[in-house]
């Protein structure tokens, strides 16, 4: 009979560790990669096999973005370990149901439904995993960072991708998202198994005494009103890039393949810019990502060819996730005694912008034949997200020195 190991059951933090982050990258192939994004590139095939119109697509997608929404409301509600950590377990559960239910119907109203709960759904592996795991690093005194944890978003993106490439001239739009729901519940057994389950005692380990810092009013409401901002730079080029690059001159079949680019590019974006945050600082190295960002969703339109589709989704991929990524680490870093507080609304933000451009730009290509001017629209809002970072940087300063006076006051009797 095996003696247990010195922490009980589990290995030592430092191997645990390991177990622990795999566990986050994939529930995130799982919840974010099948369940929300594999839409992206069934898109086209949905519109030629299913006569899905190009509003109904944009329609599909705000319903998964207000799913996501609706789950962000209450992960930023929650604030007991042991609940999140049962709302995790269940949103797999949900990624893989929804998925294999896409199948099952061609009526546009039953697919909204199972959208609107894979965008539910989508919130275990984003929000409710990365809490859990920021939580488990802290308490262990491990770097608490979480682009490796994010690298899974990437890896999604590109693994479905690849999936409906690879599978297009063999099976119809049906039988791709029953293959995409028997690789969800293979990804799903382990994202449950190695994700360890919360101490009961808060006060187990050294690392228990976390101090919050947490933001001042003006800071926080001008980050919230930048990362809405990249939101909606995020999701108008994950949801129809792959629609815009096939409706390019000479690009047509070329869809999926840019949008595993953009999934290939994200998988090590997250990790890398963890080191720049290390050299630049969190604030600079989110500007830098945002900057970046604009750039690479104008590219596809400023060389409309299959160069510049490249370009722009290597540049797109490897900051939109990464803008994620240094965002909701900051919020651990100001609650580490409750992380998911702040990323919690931190991504109403960002779900805003996810649930209320879609719908929009769906319209609008309806009216205008294209989905140029989506990008356009997002290059816009993106440049406003990014000159509103450039102000965190004095802000932060601001409130330091604010504080610094404060502490330096005499007491008064």
């Amino acid at each position: 009979m095996k003696k247990p190991l010195p922490n009980g059951l589990n290995p030592p933090p430092e191997r645990q560790r390991y177990r622990v982050l795999g566990a986050g990258i994939l529930s995130l192939l799982l919840t974010l990669g099948i369940a929300r994004f594999a839409y992206t590139p069934l898109l086209p095939l949905m519109q030629q096999q299913a006569g899905l119109g190009l509003a109904e697509g944009g329609g599909l997608a705000a319903i998964n973005y207000l799913g996501y929404f609706c789950g962000a409301i209450v992960a930023s509600l929650i604030s007991d370990l042991q609940l999140k950590d049962k709302l995790y377990r269940i949103g797999l559960i949900m990624a893989v149901i929804s998925t294999a239910a896409m199948a099952l119907t061609d009526n546009f109203w039953i697919w909204a439904l199972w959208r609107f709960v894979a965008g539910v759904a989508g919130v275990s592996g984003m929000l409710l995993g990365a809490g859990l795991i920021l939580n488990w690093l802290m308490r262990h005194n491990l770097r608490h960072e979480l682009g490796i944890h994010f690298s899974g978003a990437g890896l999604g993106v590109a693994l479905s991708a690849l999936v409906v490439e690879l599978f297009a001239h063999f099976v119809d739009w049906r039988g791709q998202w029953w293959l995409l729901s028997g690789l969800a519940l293979l990804l799903a057994i382990p994202a449950w198994r190695w994700m360890p389950k919360p101490e009961q005692d808060p006060h187990a380990n050294q690392a228990a005494h976390m101090q919050d810092n947490p933001p001042g009013k003006l800071f926080f409401s001008t980050f919230m009103l930048a990362y809405f901002c990249a939101g909606v730079g995020y999701v108008v080029s994950t949801t129809f890039i792959s629609a815009i690059v096939e409706g390019l001159p000479g690009m047509a079949g070329q869809g999926g393949w840019v949008f595993m680019v953009i999934g290939l590019a994200a998988a090590p974006a997250c990790i890398l810019w963890d080191f720049i945050a290390r050299r630049l600082g969190y604030i600079y190295s989110l500007t830098l990502a945002s900057g970046l960002q604009i750039l690479g969703i104008l590219l596809p339109l400023l060389k409309p060819d299959l160069t510049g589709a490249i370009l722009g989704s290597i540049l797109f991929g490897a900051t939109f996730i990464a803008v994620v990524s240094l965002v909701l680490t900051m919020a651990g870093r100001y609650y580490p005694s409750r992380p998911a507080k702040m990323m919690g609304k931190m991504t109403l933000a960002y779900g805003t912008a996810q649930t209320l451009a879609p719908a929009v730009i769906g319209i609008l290509a309806e009216q205008s034949g294209s989905y140029n001017i989506g990008l356009y629209l997002a290059a816009a809002v993106m440049v406003l997200g990014t000159l509103l970072m450039l102000l965190l940087k004095p802000l932060e300063a601001r409130q330091q020195r604010l504080k610094t006076a404060n502490t330096a006051k005499p007491a008064t009797h």
